[in-house]
């Protein structure tokens, strides 16, 4: 056993309870002292902090705000803008957090649309690509239509209809990913179901003539010559103009692709999908 070990092991118990009270000591004086501070200042400070882009440091800061003045007007409106600290810094879940418990304690307050117009925006910005999972996008176009829904005076449910449009249609392209997917490899049921999927869902985005020309080539695979006559019907005579009008008529016999508008089939006229 080494000599200096030997000394501490035979030390007396005072000493020990000195040597440890010294260091309990040492750690007390590294943690920072609770000072509570005129709430006008903690706010201000934190909207320094913002305006140096300590975009971290601010949210802390309007915590502590909450934190020593849980019941002031200026902790309500800390609340949010540590939201969108949270959301300045790309920390989304955060101030995804943040922005929940602001419309859980305060859903009648004037800050609410953008509370909930903030969460959106922090599920908007993170859709991935058409390739990866539509997890964030499906979460976005729920957030959006809450806004359009629950705000649509607001300025936030002028910009959430826009950014749905754009959701709308990238879920549109997975569905058409997956659907060509099982078109290739000959799953033609499968793939008729994500093409309907889209024709169903997401009938006003730019994928809807391309899910009527695929519906016609899986069809015709099948063997259904009426179903696949009739999807390039419905493809003509709302998409006359479209590539893929002419690329159906190469897939199905017997309908027009001269730029005129095909017969349509019973029900049709009126309706943009018949199915």
């Amino acid at each position: 056993m080494p000599e200096e070990f030997s000394s501490v092991m035979r030390a007396s118990p005072a000493v020990i309870a000195l040597a440890l009270a010294g260091l309990l000591a040492a750690c007390a004086a590294e943690q920072p002292q609770y000072v509570e501070r005129p709430v006008e200042q903690l706010y201000n400070e934190a909207v320094d902090l913002m305006a140096q882009n300590d975009l971290k440091g601010a949210a802390k800061a309007f915590d502590e705000v909450e934190r020593q003045h849980p019941y002031s007007s200026w902790a309500t409106k800390a609340q949010v803008m540590s939201a969108f600290s949270h959301y300045q810094a790309g920390e989304y879940d955060e101030a995804i957090l943040a922005a929940e418990r602001f419309i859980e304690l305060h859903p009648g307050n004037r800050d609410a649309p953008y509370a909930y117009y903030l969460k959106a925006l922090c599920y908007y910005e993170q859709i991935s690509q058409v390739s990866r999972d539509q997890k964030m996008t499906v979460r976005a176009r729920s957030s959006l239509e809450d806004i359009a829904r629950r705000f649509p005076e607001s300025e936030y449910a002028r910009d959430a209809r826009i950014k749905l449009d754009l959701v709308r249609d990238h879920l549109a392209g997975k569905e058409m990913e997956v659907g060509r997917y099982y078109l290739k490899r000959g799953n033609y049921m499968a793939a008729i179901n994500r093409f309907r999927a889209v024709l169903d869902g997401f009938q006003t985005t730019s994928h809807a003539p391309e899910a009527l020309h695929r519906l016609a080539e899986a069809y015709t695979a099948l063997g259904l010559e009426e179903e696949a006559r009739q999807a390039a019907a419905v493809l003509g005579h709302n998409f006359p103009n479209s590539p893929w009008y002419v690329d159906s008529y190469q897939t199905v016999q017997g309908v027009r692709a001269d730029g005129g508008q095909p017969p349509p089939s019973p029900g049709i006229l009126g309706r943009l999908w018949p199915f």
